[in-house]
């Protein structure tokens, strides 16, 4: 199942397909929280305050099983900086993915960023599922 979170309502499809579910809502803190735990987030939001809000939460959980976000090397050390301050342990950072998808995709075309992160999730998710033995 594929969660999409935002506030905007407007951007919502009228139609989705049956795997994802829309939640629209002013808090996406709280969605964080309550993922159960292994949940994959990719936060890809339209502001860069709700980005750090967001990995902030996550970081703080040590439960998930991926954890990816939209950006440049510049933002990651950014947020790096910002975390570590907020008392995340700089060790844990490299389970935060960013920028996003598959090492070595230079295109920054918004369909080349897809299909390289839906790659990137499906080696996580693999990964995953083969030290589960699943």
């Amino acid at each position: 199942m594929v969660q999409w979170v935002d506030a905007r309502d407007e951007l919502f499809p009228d139609q989705v397909p049956a795997n994802v579910q829309i939640e629209a809502t002013d808090s996406p803190d709280a969605i964080v929280d309550s993922a159960p735990p292994g949940a994959y987030f990719l936060v890809m939001t339209h502001d860069h305050s709700l980005d750090f809000s967001l990995a902030y939460r996550i970081m703080r959980r040590t439960d998930f099983a991926y954890f990816g976000m939209i950006g440049s090397n510049t933002k990651r050390v950014k947020f790096e900086r910002r975390l570590i301050d907020r008392g995340v342990d700089a060790e844990r950072l490299t389970e935060m993915i960013c920028p996003i998808g598959v090492e070595g995709i230079v295109d920054k075309a918004p369909g080349s960023i897809a299909v390289s992160v839906c790659a990137q999730l499906m080696q996580v998710r693999s990964a995953v599922n083969s030290c589960s033995g699943s």
